[in-house]
């Protein structure tokens, strides 16, 4: 058994390469704390930041498991590059989805109350079916994908707590959700659905 507690972050993600998975929740427990302040600094919201930190670490198993990583020293600044971009990418979708392009007849006084509360229920109506289709879908996924996406979506746990009640690795954990989501927007693309919930 190695004694992960003396090796160096560098050392841990090559051995998570090399197939230890042991070694990547040390380098998880390690990071942690530094890196959820780092990204709840910067979006100065808890639940935007517990999800930038989910995909971050998606992205660094991806990218490890890619080879893209070699040992440079710089672990942490590696890992914080990757949250810089995860949450650069997150504010750019925001701001394309807030674009309104002004027409000729924009006029604001036109909106009464009665066309407010039929535009409300319109998009309470498309979320609605938004959330079946996601249902039907999660039914086709692969049992394992299937709890994961349920434990962190309807129950809200984070992937720590998930691997707990699993019995595997977070490794584990994000790999499934990793699969479940490509899975779920292959099938939302062969079957022509929507997914994105309107605000």
């Amino acid at each position: 058994m190695k004694n992960f507690e003396r090796m160096t972050d560098e050392a841990l993600a090559l051995l998570y390469v090399g197939g230890n998975n042991r070694a990547f929740d040390e380098l998880l427990s390690r990071t942690q704390t530094k890196l959820f302040t780092y990204i709840m600094f910067v979006v100065r919201d808890h639940d935007l930041a517990d999800d930038i930190f989910q995909e971050t670490f998606v992205k660094v198993i991806t990218k490890l498991h890619e080879g893209k990583y070699t040992d440079s020293g710089k672990f942490q600044f590696w890992l914080t590059r990757i949250a810089h971009n995860v949450i650069m990418d997150w504010y750019r979708q925001q701001k394309a989805e807030r674009i309104v392009e002004p027409t000729e007849d924009n006029d604001l006084s036109n909106l009464r109350g009665a066309s407010v509360l039929d535009s409300f229920r319109e998009t309470e109506m498309v979320n609605e079916q938004v959330l079946l289709d996601v249902k039907k879908l999660m039914n086709q996924l692969p049992p394992p994908q299937r709890e994961v996406v349920y434990m962190r979506f309807y129950q809200q746990l984070s992937f720590k707590d998930i691997a707990e009640l699993t019995g595997v690795s977070i490794n584990t954990s994000l790999g499934r959700m990793r699969y479940a989501l490509m899975n779920l927007r292959k099938m939302a693309r062969e079957n022509r659905m929507e997914l994105a919930l309107m605000a």
